[in-house]
């Protein structure tokens, strides 16, 4: 993992995630009661609590694990040998011809079965 150290669980990360329930039921309670207001201020208003509940919750137990595995997840996508442009088409065009031919080959065998089938069943 990374390098930081995760402190551990406290009692406190009780109190944090029942604050992130409650920021989440004012959101939803808020968006219901007022349905009247435009869908652009509620919207706002819900992503705004959205980030402030995820905020929260970040500073958990829980959260600081999440945090630290999405960055080290950023820092092995950093490592990854993407395929150039060249390499793509090829990948991509002989994926397709491969796809063709095993269509062809499927529609053959099953056009074959479906003929035998009708001679046993005729």
């Amino acid at each position: 993992m990374g390098s930081k150290e995760i402190r551990p669980p406290s009692s406190l990360d009780i109190i944090k995630w029942l604050m992130v329930g409650c920021v989440i039921a004012i959101g939803v309670a808020g968006n219901i009661y007022f349905d009247s207001y435009s869908l652009a201020i509620r919207a706002s208003i819900l992503i705004l609590l959205a980030i402030v509940a995820g905020l929260i919750a970040l500073t958990t137990h829980k959260g600081a694990l999440l945090w630290s595995f999405l960055m080290d997840s950023r820092i092995e996508l950093r490592k990854v040998v993407w395929p150039t442009r060249q390499e793509t088409v090829q990948m991509s065009m002989m994926l397709i011809i491969l796809i063709s031919i095993m269509s062809i080959v499927l529609w053959g065998i099953d056009s074959l079965f479906t003929y035998l089938v009708g001679l046993v069943i005729m």
